[in-house]
Formats: structure tokens, C-alpha cells, sequence
């Protein structure tokens, strides 16, 4: 980090490169896609670089990112929601687009052997993130996907730790009512023989 902050650019890439995927993931549960969650990292390694000089050391470098990277993303989410929602045209569907890609979508599947699980339980839980209201939704990303503790959240959010605590558990409780309170996709019951 003194190296990084004297001007010392491998030590800057060093550091950036380190807490890279860490920031994306927090960026991508906030936004919900990766489009803005890129748009909103690359701010937030911008704002990281140009506030090294800032950076008093009172808390981890890590928890300090966060906020900066929380911060980004909240910003990027404000300017999503100004930016227009391109439509479909009226003839086409879903269902449409979906049948028009190559195999349609389950020959795409099947081809594959199925549908990961996993990764039907990650787009579970970000359409469900995304009905969660911002100040919530935050917070369980930073426990959750970050674990962060209420002291860190605390202070990446700038709030006292018993907001925090509230948050979190309203957060959590909405998330589980989005998700039907389900367990992991190897806990459900299959729906076939």
C-alpha cells in the first residue's frame, strides 16, 4: 500500500489486482448485470487510484475499497435508471428470440448435458436481489457475498452498526419471500422421475 501510494505503478497493479475479483463480485450482486457492474468497477478503480493520497489508514484498505466500490455502483445504478429501456418490438416475444437462437433455448441446454444448477440458483438470487430496495439489498451483498462484519458494513455505509443489524435482516427476510424461502437447488425436491 506505501508503495502503491509513493507512485510505484507495480505496486499499484499488484494491489488493484488483487482486490479486482473481490470488487467485482460486490459490483456485480449490486447492479445485477455485468454491463453496469464493469462500468461501475472501472469507476471505482479509477476513484481507488485517485484516492490513495486520501486513504488514512483508519480501517482496511479492503473495507475502505468497498465503500468506494459500493459507492460506484449505487452511482452507476442512479444513471442507469436516467438512461432509456430499449423495448422489444410489439411482434416479437421472448418466447420468440429464445426459439430463434441456435437449437433453441432447450437444445442449447440439453447440448450441454442440462442446465448447471448452480447457475440457475445465482440468477434466482440476483432477480430476487433486484427486488430488494437498495438500502437493504446492500447490505446483505456486503454480509453475504463480501462478509464483511457490522462494524465494516458500519462504516463502508457510514451508518450506526444497529441500522446495519435491521438491514440485514429486513434484507434477508425480503430475499428469502422473492426466493419462495427455498434451499439450494441440491435440498428441492426434483420435479421428475
Amino acid at each position: 500500500m506505501a508503495a502503491a501510494r509513493s507512485g510505484d505503478r507495480a505496486a499499484l497493479d499488484a494491489l488493484l489486482r488483487r482486490h479486482h475479483d473481490r470488487l467485482f463480485a460486490l459490483c456485480r450482486r449490486l447492479a445485477g448485470n455485468e454491463a453496469d457492474a464493469y462500468d461501475a468497477l472501472q469507476e471505482a478503480l479509477l476513484a481507488i487510484v485517485r484516492g490513495l493520497d486520501r486513504f488514512d489508514g483508519r480501517s482496511r484498505f479492503t473495507t475502505w475499497s468497498y465503500r468506494v466500490a459500493t459507492n460506484a455502483t449505487l452511482d452507476e445504478l442512479r444513471r442507469r435508471k436516467r438512461r432509456p429501456v430499449p423495448g422489444l418490438p410489439d411482434d416479437e416475444s421472448p418466447a420468440l428470440l429464445r426459439s430463434a437462437a441456435p437449437g433453441g433455448a432447450a437444445g442449447s441446454a440439453g447440448a450441454a448435458g442440462g442446465f448447471d444448477e448452480g447457475v440457475a440458483d445465482r440468477l434466482d438470487i440476483d432477480a430476487a436481489l433486484a427486488q430488494v430496495p437498495e438500502d437493504f439489498r446492500v447490505a446483505v451483498v456486503l454480509r453475504d457475498l463480501c462478509a464483511l462484519d457490522y462494524a465494516e458494513i458500519s462504516e463502508v455505509l457510514g451508518i450506526p452498526p444497529g441500522t446495519v443489524r435491521s438491514r440485514i435482516a429486513r434484507g434477508r427476510g425480503l430475499l428469502a419471500a422473492h426466493l419462495g424461502n427455498r434451499g439450494p437447488a441440491s435440498e428441492r425436491p426434483s420435479s421428475g422421475p
